[in-house]
């Protein structure tokens, strides 16, 4: 039975899943969703509730909320935004432990910066996602999760032996292969994608199009879904006249020699250095619209 209380007088909401229903199964993992924006909170309860056997027993929207909520709903894992509006996330977890917690945190946020990954990690987390983030993505981390946390529960200490195979852990899933979008065939995609592969340098739609046969327009949406899911880097050229065109290289392969050069293996994309960049007005406007070029 589901209903909703405040807890310890702060001001939004904190939703919470009745004890009876909680304890209704010893091997339900109770999760306490805390991120400060409800609809991103939905989103994420909704992911967790399509991972067995994992279960919301509340969410949170603040710091303080958060602390309350783990002290009356006792969670195994708590999902935690670090940038809530009256705590930084990481502040949280000294406070659980210090309150006898010992619930298992992992971090779900934007938070990109080197110290606060590494913050986390000195807290314990047992992992970081960064927004925004797939279903499938969560999945993966819950089922690991899953897997290690019964390893450690039913684990018997007798030698070191079985103390090294608690702390390696488990393997990580494989990544999931994104999905292609609806209208994109799988033949058509390896054929792009193996010819982006073999490219010398950069590409683009239209000398992909050349290329592999297929047309221009579906040659670029196939290039902008590799882009998309990580698997191309996108580079401008500049002409002298019309929009910057857009070129393709299979991420991690060498940009090749010469004027198609440019993208840095290992960087930002950048505008080729050796063809003229469009000056005034016009040149402006064309450097809004960059994103939006073929």
């Amino acid at each position: 039975m589901r209903g909703t209380g405040a807890l310890s007088g702060t001001a939004a909401v904190v939703e919470a899943t009745g004890a009876s229903e909680a304890s209704g199964a010893a091997d339900v993992i109770g999760v306490l969703v805390v991120d400060d924006d409800f609809m991103v909170a939905r989103v994420h309860r909704a992911f967790v509730e399509r991972v067995e056997p994992f279960r919301v027993v509340g969410v949170a929207g603040t710091g303080e909320q958060a602390v309350a909520a783990v002290d009356e709903l006792r969670p195994d894992l708590v999902l935690l935004d670090l940038y809530l509006p009256d705590l930084f996330g990481l502040d949280v977890i000294p406070r659980l432990r210090a309150a006898g917690h010992d619930c298992d945190v992992m971090v779900i946020s934007a938070a990109r910066e080197a110290d606060t990954v590494r913050g986390a990690v000195r807290h314990g987390v047992v992992d970081y996602l960064l927004k925004p983030f797939e279903f499938e993505d969560l999945r993966v981390r819950l089922e690991r999760y899953a897997v290690q946390r019964g390893r450690l529960l039913g684990t018997v200490v007798r030698s070191q032996a079985d103390v090294d195979r608690v702390l390696a852990g488990v393997p990580a899933p494989p990544a999931p292969v994104p999905a292609l979008p609806k209208g994109m065939s799988v033949e058509t995609a390896e054929l792009v994608e193996r010819t982006l592969r073999e490219a010398d340098g950069t590409l683009s739609a239209s000398e992909c199009a050349a290329l592999t046969g297929v047309s221009r327009v579906s040659a670029r949406r196939y290039l902008e879904h590799f882009h998309t899911v990580g698997s191309a880097e996108v580079s401008l050229r500049y002409g002298a006249a019309g929009r910057p065109e857009r070129r393709y290289r299979f991420r991690g392969r060498p940009a090749g020699p010469g004027p198609r050069a440019e993208t840095p293996a290992g960087g930002q994309p950048a505008p080729a250095r050796d063809l003229p960049r469009p000056q005034g007005e016009r040149g402006r406007r064309e450097r809004r619209e960059h994103g939006h070029a073929g």
